[in-house]
């Protein structure tokens, strides 16, 4: 367990606000669900980042990852042992190849923040492991989003992540999966990063109490062996240390009294909290 750097601190949201949230958490989900689609062996990681971009302004919205200093990018896109934070560029997919995808987007100033993990080829070009990987880093972001609720605490988040990859290792019979260190999800609102920091393991404090309208972006990044990671020359792609592969996963969500609202799911996550026996929240 470790102490986070972060302010416990935790903004409330009006609802006004959260459902502009919402309008710009639909945005991203939209483009993401594009750039799924586009993913494919021959296909360059720039050309995923412009289709991005198109679909972002064709929608009166902002990029949201220009606005961070020196990153010129609508998306972060990641390939095997690349975690996060990889810049798109020339490279080209191979069938096989681990794919994690990052996007924001803002609309009226407000933003939303999302990210998905694919492999190019689909399921038939992947080996049993990634898929695996995958399904694990999904899962612990799914127990994660259960846990922001009303009246927990934000750090409840990080142990049920914690607790949910080391039982899909545990029922796959594998090695522990690696939470990559130093990297967490965020506060979100008017910024797309914001305090407190949301870490991805059990810490010592249980952090600021979580009230309706609590908006925050929840995202795993777990890796096949190491959970340490080093920054590239580039400054900003971060790989695992002995070259295992990794996943990001990540989503909007909000507090209601109802449940979380998960902001960048299409259905506001209503489907996916049923199917774990999860309540899901709805604007008010």
């Amino acid at each position: 367990m470790w102490s986070p750097p972060w302010p416990e601190r935790l903004v409330p949201r009006r609802p006004d606000d959260v459902r502009a949230m919402r309008v710009a958490g639909m945005v991203v989900a939209e483009t993401l669900a594009a750039v799924e689609a586009a993913v494919r062996p021959g296909i360059t990681t720039g050309e995923l980042d412009a289709l991005a971009e198109a679909c972002i302004r064709s929608r009166g919205a902002r990029p949201s990852f220009p606005d961070v200093p020196d990153y010129r990018h609508t998306l972060c896109i990641s390939v095997n042992d690349e975690v996060v934070h990889g810049i798109p560029g020339g490279r080209t997919l191979l069938a096989g190849d681990v794919v994690s995808v990052d996007c924001g987007a803002s609309v009226e100033g407000w933003h939303g923040d999302s990210a998905i993990t694919v492999v190019a080829g689909g399921p038939e070009a992947a080996r049993p492991e990634d898929l695996e990987l995958v399904a694990a880093c999904t899962d612990a972001l799914w127990a994660g989003i259960g846990a922001f609720v009303v009246g927990g605490r934000l750090f409840d988040v990080g142990e049920a992540v914690e607790e949910s990859v080391e039982t899909s290792a545990a029922q796959a019979g594998r090695a522990p999966y690696g939470i990559l260190e130093g990297y967490e999800g965020h506060g979100i609102g008017r910024e797309m990063h914001e305090t407190p920091g949301v870490p991805n393991v059990a810490v010592q404090a249980r952090g600021p109490r979580i009230r309706a309208g609590a908006t925050v972006a929840i995202e795993p990044m777990i890796t096949l062996g190491t959970a340490e990671g080093h920054t590239l020359t580039d400054g900003w792609t971060v790989v695992t240390t002995d070259g295992s592969r990794g996943a990001h996963v990540e989503h909007t969500v909000a507090a209601t009294p109802e449940g979380p609202w998960v902001l960048t799911a299409a259905d506001g996550g209503r489907a996916e909290l049923a199917s774990r026996g999860l309540p899901c929240g709805a604007p008010r």
